[in-house]
């Protein structure tokens, strides 16, 4: 629902929920922690000032303070890296078989898109070419594989929740499955030269 877009655009891929997911997580496990911190550090300085005729006394420590403040970051770490690995790998790892291929090279300044025709091959005479236009279907898997013609881009789109950078001589890819039809604005994430600010491509 729109409530839960407080923070976060609209995501429309099938993997969105579990990045949404996960991003909450930590913000959740970092708002409390820091809370806390800040409420302890409040109490110390309260506690521990300074006062007339009231001598300091040196405080060995406490090993069982020491190992729960130590173990309990270590699991709560361990959970994220699992729990991180497990949505990475759901993201970015071996793709399904797609529906669809499209191969999108970015150059200074614009998002050249293409679309193997009828033959299914690319770099053959019936291809279909667009500038800055990319369209997909909803509800099939689209492998994206990204390019650079001169410097390091970087495609995103907020709603899909993914973000990969067009290093030149290397060809990225992502996969994707769109959950909802709309009109969305690609942006190149790097700053790639005085025309980056006007780098912008349309996804339908």
């Amino acid at each position: 629902g729109s409530g839960a877009r407080v923070w976060l655009p609209e995501g429309i891929t099938t993997s969105a929920p579990a990045i949404d997911r996960l991003f909450y997580v930590i913000l959740a496990i970092t708002g409390a922690v820091f809370v806390l911190v800040q409420a302890t550090l409040l109490v110390f300085v309260v506690r521990y000032r300074r006062r007339e005729g009231r001598r300091a006394s040196y405080l060995h420590g406490n090993h069982l303070v020491e190992i729960v403040w130590t173990t309990i970051p270590a699991c709560i770490l361990l959970f994220l890296t699992l729990e991180s690995q497990r949505v990475w790998s759901q993201v970015r790892g071996t793709p399904p078989r797609p529906d669809l291929e499209v191969e999108i090279t970015a150059e200074q300044f614009a998002w050249n898109i293409r679309y193997a025709g009828a033959d299914g091959r690319f770099d053959t005479a019936d291809d279909i070419t667009t500038i800055n236009q990319l369209h997909l279907p909803v509800h099939q898997t689209v492998l994206i594989r990204l390019k650079s013609k001169d410097v390091i881009h970087s495609f995103f789109v907020p709603q899909f929740r993914m973000k990969l950078d067009a290093v030149p001589g290397i060809t990225g890819r992502l996969w994707l499955a769109a959950t909802k039809t709309g009109q969305y604005e690609i942006a190149c994430a790097e700053l790639c030269g005085l025309g980056h600010y006007r780098m912008r491509g349309f996804l339908t």
